[in-house]
């Protein structure tokens, strides 16, 4: 089952590595437009929020308009999620799964900038 997963084309990860170590990051879904978050882990104190705020970087430099995190938790808060009931997220989602996926998710520095 892990190997089918990992071996889907839609499933990403974001990471955190320092010194060659990976300390934190999360991974998921993505379909259409959207990104639907998996998972998060953090070895080291905010090193899954660096690889939120590269996800969200991302996001926004390739119209990824909505990003599901599954959870209601203070750390999401903090890095702006809100939650939604089932409608609106139903009604939010349904013209992001309807666009052209995302084809390279290489991810480059420059993308920083979009944290602004």
């Amino acid at each position: 089952m892990v190997a089918a997963y990992c071996a889907w084309p839609a499933v990403h990860s974001f990471e955190t590595w320092i010194a060659g170590e990976l300390v934190g990051g999360l991974y998921g879904v993505s379909l259409g437009r959207m990104f639907f978050g998996e998972s998060m882990f953090s070895r080291r104190t905010d090193s899954s929020k660096i690889a939120l705020a590269a996800l969200v970087c991302f996001c926004r430099a390739n119209g990824i308009g909505l990003i599901d995190c599954q959870q209601r938790t203070e750390h999401l808060r903090s890095m702006g999620a809100r939650e939604v009931t089932r409608t609106v997220f139903e009604e939010l989602m349904a013209p992001y799964l309807r666009e052209a996926p995302v084809t390279n998710w290489t991810y480059d520095r420059s993308l920083w900038s979009r944290l602004r």
